[in-house]
């Protein structure tokens, strides 16, 4: 059977990415959120290191109490072996038994542990069974959640059967015709190579994609026009005067204001602006370790690549190809 991840609801979060499962309750911390959160990513020998790095940050990026369990789990080649990183009330555990581990700066760290039938996150320990008709099956995203436990899958077999290639056949070679591009729907028109005649292709060029934001969650939102992004976004003056398109995020916490920040393009330029929201917009390159806030009311231009944090949510800008 497949993996499983089933989730109780809660005013936490929990969230789910490649081989890690993370449970986090730090209200008005979304530096220490958006750290955690980019860890989930992380698999291979360095894994440790990297969440003994960020035992390190918790106690300057945590504003106040702040309890979460992050697990990466390896199960590349049936290894099934697990790296964890925990605080407060977080408490990772493998069938029902609390994951032990080292002190790492107030901290509690834990590798090379088996992964076992069942890995929960959460507050404490796991119950004995999830309660019936709660539970919600992550498959990869954040949710707000009070716990998740996830049921690992057998591991597949090795043998692989690889279907024949297609044989393609032989002296068929096409060119487009002289319509290609113009007309029929779009449809390219081809002609065997040989007829008489000369063969010219033209096209027609297609309008660039728009930029996009992606975020942490799965959700894929078109830079279209200007955007104006937070809790109610509706009723911010950019949209009611229809100068901008609001984009809601759901905030379980309350740390994204009603309009927290707008997104605003200048032929490919596309810029960011926090819109004196209460916990501040923070963005950070590709490559950048740490969060910058922005300054409200001054646009911060955004290029391919760049993170953005508002509240909990991380959002990737992704520009579009020239």
């Amino acid at each position: 059977m497949p993996d499983r991840c089933e989730v109780l609801p809660g005013d936490s979060v929990v969230a789910r990415h490649g081989g890690g499962l993370l449970w986090v309750d730090a209200p008005g911390s979304p530096a220490l959120v958006a750290a955690l959160h980019a860890c989930l990513g992380v698999s291979g020998p360095g894994a440790e290191r990297v969440l003994g790095a960020v035992a390190g940050q918790v106690s300057r990026l945590a504003d106040g109490p702040a309890s979460f369990a992050l697990v990466l789990a390896d199960t590349s080649g049936g290894t099934g072996a697990g790296v964890a990183l925990w605080s407060g009330k977080g408490q990772p555990a493998v069938d029902g038994v609390p994951v032990s581990g080292s002190a790492v700066d107030g901290c509690t760290l834990a590798s090379g542990f088996a992964l076992g039938q069942t890995l929960y996150v959460g507050p404490g320990q796991p119950a004995a069974a999830m309660p019936p008709g709660v539970a919600l099956d992550l498959v990869e995203g954040t949710v707000p959640g009070s716990g998740a436990l996830l049921q690992l899958a057998a591991p597949a077999s090795p043998s692989v059967a690889v279907p024949p290639a297609t044989s393609l056949p032989t002296g068929e070679s096409f060119t487009a015709g002289s319509d290609a591009g113009f007309g029929n729907s779009g449809r390219v028109a081809s002609q065997p190579v040989g007829q008489g005649g000369e063969q010219t292709a033209f096209w027609r060029p297609e309008p660039p994609a728009a930029p996009v934001l992606r975020f942490d969650d799965g959700l894929v939102v078109n830079v279209d026009e200007d955007l104006v992004l937070g809790r109610r976004p509706d009723g911010h003056d950019l949209v009611t005067t229809g100068n901008a398109r609001p984009v809601p995020i759901a905030d379980t916490q309350n740390v994204l204001s009603s309009a927290h920040a707008a997104i605003q393009r200048a032929g490919r330029e596309v810029s960011l602006t926090d819109l004196g929201s209460l916990n501040g917009t923070h963005v950070a390159g590709p490559e950048a370790t740490e969060w910058t806030q922005l300054e409200p009311g001054v646009p911060h231009p955004l290029a391919d690549g760049d993170r953005l944090l508002l509240g909990w949510t991380v959002i990737t800008f992704e520009q579009a190809a020239e």
